[in-house]
């Protein structure tokens, strides 16, 4: 797992990572609209099935083929067990109980934990006291843009340790999918390698939990944001996520929890009429003073600048 990666993200991963942001942003509002009709575990099986269906096309079509290593699939069902399994079951079931804006807010924490692990686990991400402050001042941001009373609401309490907890999970899936690049796969394979291991073990679990699914006790509406979820927020989303984290590592990846709330105030502002208050401007100008942190070059120049 000793492969070196770009600690300064250029123009393209930067791009990479705000459509990244749109497309997982996006998944709360999915989730929120699923979760009427259908219950946890079986949003979760529909994700990542549908979304292996969907990246599995893709990579056919392209002339990829499926790995046939037993160690190669062992890693894929580990990685699918970090960044989806356990994640996507925690998230869904604590939206059940809070609301998408607050599970948003929880997850931000993503990128402190992932600083920690990569930290420990990782030699060429090491923490730095720069990368500590960047992510406290982006979280402070997305705190201030969402409000500080949501965390403070006294309901929900094991919700809220379950969308931590997903966080927490995120943050190792991020470190532990760093060794694919050693394996030399493709990132569109590892993402569909990761989400048919998920949804071959979820399926089951979902069955025997949630019972058969119930098609037409589902509303058209459910159908869509279930579809947009698998295809839009995991298929599209993880051929992103893997082509990042494959140049510019786990910690710089993870940053993008930080911009899904700024992501999903945006698209509501943009199509769905939502005003955007001085406070939400605040807490993305401290967002942004945090990412500059992490990214660190700017920061640097400063630095440089006063000597």
């Amino acid at each position: 797992m000793a492969t070196s990666i770009n600690s300064s993200m250029g123009l393209r991963e930067w791009m990479m990572l705000f459509a990244l942001s749109l497309l997982w942003g996006g998944s709360f509002f999915f989730v929120g609209i699923a979760v009427g009709d259908l219950p946890p575990l079986t949003i979760v099986a529909l994700r990542v099935g549908l979304a292996a269906i969907a990246l599995w096309c893709i990579a056919l079509v392209i002339g990829l083929r499926p790995p046939k290593s037993a160690k190669v699939w062992a890693a894929f069902l580990a990685m699918g067990l970090l960044n989806n399994v356990i994640p996507f079951t925690l998230i869904v079931w604590g939206q059940v109980q809070i609301a998408s804006g607050l599970a948003s807010i929880l997850n931000a924490t993503t990128p402190l934990f992932t600083v920690i692990f990569a930290g420990i686990f990782l030699s060429d991400e090491r923490f730095t006291p720069l990368k500590l402050a960047g992510v406290a001042i982006g979280f402070i941001g997305v705190v201030v843009m969402i409000g500080a009373p949501a965390l403070a609401d006294g309901d929900g309490t094991l919700a809220k340790l379950a969308i931590i907890g997903a966080a927490i999970s995120y943050g190792l899936a991020g470190v532990y999918g760093r060794r694919f690049k050693t394996m030399a796969i493709n990132p569109i394979l590892t993402a569909a390698g990761q989400v048919t291991a998920s949804a071959l073990f979820m399926a089951p679990i979902a069955l025997s939990v949630d019972g058969p699914l119930d098609i037409a006790g589902s509303s058209s509406g459910t159908w869509a944001a279930v579809i947009g979820l698998a295809v839009l927020s995991t298929a599209v989303a993880y051929v992103l996520y893997f082509k990042i984290l494959e140049t510019a590592g786990a910690t710089n990846l993870l940053l993008v929890t930080l911009l899904i709330p700024v992501s999903a105030i945006l698209l509501g502002s943009l199509f769905l009429n939502e005003s955007l208050e001085p406070i939400h401007f605040m807490g993305m100008a401290l967002i942004a003073l945090g990412l500059s942190a992490l990214d660190g070059r700017l920061w640097q120049r400063w630095a440089f600048a006063k000597t």
